[in-house]
């Protein structure tokens, strides 16, 4: 008996379609947790506020992508139609004071590892009009005047464990980050969260990127 090997798109499953990969990360501020409907069909269950899925294969093409708040089918918080390229991993963010929410498509670009290396890239969702810097212990700043939505390119370093700084563009501290430990041949991106009326709440979210492991 052939089996899908798309269980949640059987619309799909006649198709050589090439994938995509997709994780959805909560960055909504005061969000409660959220469904995720991609075509009609729960995909994304129970996403909490500052927490990532893992990552799901998708054929490309055009979804249908609700949410909803967790555990209910009435008043969606976000209804759009959303066309997934071929062979990309992507990590798409709720973003917005919930719950006026949107969603950001952020690429973990697929790129050659260097060896010995860690890439990092930085992605401001700290919802407010200040722009944003990323600066290491020793004072030299590894992103510059990243916008609120705004994803850096990647940048390479040393494995090890690092202190980082967020700041203003005009140098102003916001927060603090100590022990932020990277290893060889790995991709990473630091998300900062939070939003402006109470900018002590700013934290930053480090996970490993799905192009540090998964095959497209």
């Amino acid at each position: 008996m052939f089996i899908s090997p798309y269980p949640f798109f059987k619309n799909y499953y006649r198709a050589i379609n090439p994938i995509s990969y997709v994780r959805m990360l909560n960055s909504s501020v005061n969000s409660t947790p959220v469904d995720i409907y991609f075509n009609d069909r729960l995909i994304f269950k129970n996403l909490k506020y500052k927490s990532f899925s893992d990552y799901m294969p998708f054929p490309a093409g055009t979804y249908d992508i609700t949410i909803f708040p967790a555990g209910t089918t009435k008043n969606a918080l976000f209804n759009r139609s959303v066309f997934l390229p071929p062979s990309k991993i992507w990590t798409v963010a709720v973003s917005g004071n919930y719950p006026n929410i949107n969603i950001i498509p952020i690429e973990d670009v697929i790129r050659p590892k260097l060896p010995n290396k860690a890439l990092i890239k930085f992605v401001n969702l700290f919802n407010s009009t200040i722009n944003l810097d990323v600066i290491l212990s020793d004072g030299k700043t590894l992103f510059k005047d990243v916008p609120y939505t705004g994803v850096s390119t990647y940048k390479s370093l040393q494995p090890g464990t690092y202190t980082i700084y967020i700041a203003k563009n005009k140098g102003e501290k916001l927060l603090t980050v100590p022990q932020m430990t990277l290893t060889p041949n790995r991709f990473y991106s630091i998300y900062a969260v939070g939003n402006s009326t109470d900018p002590l709440n700013m934290q930053l979210l480090i996970p490993l990127d799905g192009n540090s492991y998964l095959k497209i």
